[in-house]
């Protein structure tokens, strides 16, 4: 009699142990499905890498799957220069105005680079373009836009409007891209024309193209000095790369 009380609490103790258990691998089954949810599955995800970079969809990647190793040649073609033209360090820059990893670069990274190389001499840097249609639909027509930009001498207060506002105009369209063109006192007939008309879809297809031509196969990627640097790594990782450079 005296060891019944004591069995029953055994059995009340094992019972909790099975229904907190129960409780953890539900949680985290649901964290799991809340993941694949969010990212497009576990390891597919086309925004996501471990690089930190928005991936190359294989169907615009015109069949290239020779990836360069080394150093590549890299064309800068005539795309707007950020710092001195005879700098010792180039930086080529494949970039899509809709990609998040790209708008982590530019406002995680830029400013740094900036502040202690390329006010300071030492880095040039060369923005191209390589807009990922299949799972960005404005890329394209958002670098035509800062194309249109440069054509009134305003490349880069364009390049930082588009960055510093990307959920806005990622939903609002093309009449937005307007409308920023008006704020930094473009003439506007002349922007909304070159926009409308697609004046450079050419050019920035252009430059998709030599990308994928040098192995370029996410967003943002990087040339330094024709060594490959894929995504939106820390200040950290570009300090080390150009220092190397300028050694």
């Amino acid at each position: 009699m005296e060891d019944q009380p004591m069995q029953t609490k055994k059995e009340d103790s094992i019972q909790i142990t099975k229904s907190t258990l129960w409780q953890v691998i539900s949680g985290v089954l649901g964290i799991l499905l809340v993941v694949s949810i969010f990212t497009g599955g576990f390891g597919v995800g086309k925004e996501n890498s471990p690089t930190g970079a928005a991936v190359v969809n294989n169907n615009n990647n015109q069949g290239n799957n020779n990836i360069p190793t080394g150093i590549v040649d890299v064309s800068a073609d005539d795309d707007p220069v950020l710092g001195e033209k005879d700098a010792p360090v180039t930086i080529i820059e494949f970039s899509d105005f809709q990609c998040p990893f790209c708008e982590r670069f530019y406002s995680q990274t830029l400013e740094q680079i900036k502040t202690n190389y390329i006010d300071t001499g030492k880095v040039k840097l060369i923005y191209r373009d390589f807009p990922l249609d299949s799972i960005h639909p404005m890329a394209q027509k958002a670098a035509e836009a800062a194309e249109c930009a440069d054509e009134q001498g305003k490349y880069w207060e364009y390049h930082d409007k588009l960055f510093q506002n990307q959920e806005e105009w990622v939903t609002t369209g093309i009449s937005k891209l307007k409308e920023y063109a008006k704020g930094l006192s473009l003439d506007s007939s002349k922007f909304d024309k070159c926009l409308d008309d697609g004046k450079y879809a050419d050019e920035v297809k252009k430059d998709f193209q030599d990308g994928a031509q040098a192995g370029v196969q996410g967003t943002p990627s990087f040339f330094i000095n024709g060594k490959q640097l894929s995504g939106a790594q820390p200040f950290a990782a570009f300090q080390q790369a150009i220092d190397a450079e300028l050694a």
